[in-house]
């Protein structure tokens, strides 16, 4: 539905996570008869949950943490930890800093080199732990690390992005041809962010096995406030999975998993992404707030240390129990902060779904909050 802005532009209205709520059905269901199981491609997961690429949330260690707990860590390996031998003094100071301090000295902290040796020791040490093994580079990196990265026996490549498109044109550098990359990998890709049926359909039809929705715009972000950028997730969902609906006509039944990228905070969140189609959901300041995450209590993104436009910030956040807790719980709080998978399957066995592809089909109205 568009609506007239001004006699010279229309737009066309999106809603967000907060503007929906999921109905109960006719049929009610016991929590522990629900399943919240996922696979992409050939890797199955207990819970639809991927860890974002972001220092804050993902080190080695707690990707290893987020597999044996069912999940997806996935290590951004233009972070810290592919930098620095000995990474966690700066992470400590980057917790410690004042708020003047903070953005100048963690773009002194990024400016040092990226080392190919470090990303085979880091993605070796999580493949030695026996869990999935996924890292992510930026579009602007891939085609210079990508040979180190599938070399150190990657198992998820993330190509992730503010915005990510199929056609990206520059008259300054030859642009990364994502279908011909992706043709020729031996591992599955997952790509983004886009946010419009048209941007996810380009990008399911380079061959991608996911498409990142939204551009990580959550508690850390400040792109909408410094390029205008913006994407209501609930309708921006709702469209990428379109274009996985039309894409499987298209291709003759390949299946594009859709995963939530940015504005999922609460387990109310959760829900309601994977009610409007999501697959799974990327969570960054959902997983930094636990105690064995890597910020300390703080958070940000890449975009924060950006050399000479950063569009993030660094964030406090409370820490509310390990990692184990804010998936399974048992938690003492009641806002929707942990016990994330115990309060999504609440919500299935109250609306009457058994798996995660029958709750895509869960009725939804709108229902804007008038206040918290």
């Amino acid at each position: 539905m568009e609506i007239e802005l001004g006699r010279g532009k229309r737009a066309r209205r999106a809603y967000t996570f907060d503007d929906i709520a999921v109905v109960p059905s006719r049929r009610t269901r016991n929590p522990e008869d629900v399943s919240t199981a996922w696979s992409i491609d050939a890797y199955q997961f207990e819970t639809p949950v991927i860890g974002a690429p972001m220092d804050s949330v993902v080190s080695p260690k707690t990707a290893i943490e987020l597999g044996r707990l069912g999940a997806l860590g996935v290590l951004d390996l233009e972070g810290l930890w592919t930098r620095y031998e000995n990474p966690e003094p700066l992470l400590a100071e980057i917790a410690s800093l004042d708020g003047d301090d903070v953005v100048r000295r963690m773009q002194e902290v990024y400016a040092e080199p990226i080392k190919p040796e470090l990303i085979t020791a880091r993605l070796g040490e999580i493949r030695e732990a026996g869990v999935t093994v996924a890292g992510s580079l930026s579009p602007q990196r891939t085609a210079e690390l990508y040979e180190t990265v599938v070399a150190a026996g990657v198992d998820l490549f993330v190509i992730r992005g503010t915005t990510v498109s199929a056609e990206h044109v520059s008259s300054s550098a030859e642009p990364l041809n994502l279908k011909k990359f992706i043709y020729d990998l031996d591992v599955p890709v997952i790509v983004g962010g886009a946010s419009t049926y048209t941007a996810a359909l380009h990008l399911m039809r380079t061959g991608a096995a996911g498409v990142l929705v939204g551009f990580g715009g959550g508690a850390a972000s400040t792109t909408r406030a410094t390029l205008g950028i913006h994407a209501p997730m609930a309708t921006a969902v709702s469209d990428v999975a379109a274009a996985r609906r039309d894409y499987m006509d298209e291709s003759g039944g390949r299946y594009v998993h859709v995963i939530a990228d940015g504005g999922v905070g609460t387990s109310g969140d959760i829900v309601k992404a994977l009610a409007m189609g999501a697959d799974a959901v990327m969570l960054g300041v959902a997983l930094a707030r636990a105690t064995d995450a890597p910020g300390s209590g703080y958070h940000w993104g890449p975009e924060a240390h950006h050399p000479s436009l950063p569009r993030g910030k660094r964030v406090q956040v409370e820490q509310i129990g390990t990692l184990e807790e804010v998936l399974y719980g048992p938690t003492p709080v009641v806002d929707g902060t942990a016990n994330l998978m115990g309060a999504l399957k609440k919500s299935m066995a109250t609306t009457g779904y058994s798996d995660l592809k029958e709750f895509q089909r869960v009725e939804v109205v709108l229902a804007p909050y008038l206040a918290q």
